[in-house]
């Protein structure tokens, strides 16, 4: 039986054995969303897979310009466009 609480079917289906959560939680919020939506894509809800995929680039894409502010600020030249 699928506890959709504690341990939901859709974040532990993709790796057996290895929980979603247990992953995520090594990396900050946005690196560890976009693992998420990831990891979920097509197994949560089959018909919202390409919007998981959009939700898991969001937060990439929120990452990148964090980052991007953060090397702006302090002076340093990454090569980054």
């Amino acid at each position: 039986m699928s506890d959709n609480v504690n341990h939901p079917s859709h974040y532990d289906s993709v790796v057996k054995g290895v929980e979603c959560i247990d992953v995520t939680e090594q990396f900050n919020f946005n690196r560890g969303n976009a693992i998420k939506y990831i990891w979920r894509a097509g197994h949560k809800d089959k018909s919202k897979e390409i919007e998981d995929l959009r939700k898991a680039a969001w937060y990439i894409n929120r990452e990148i310009e964090r980052l991007s502010r953060e090397r702006k600020e302090s002076n340093v030249d990454w090569g980054i466009s």
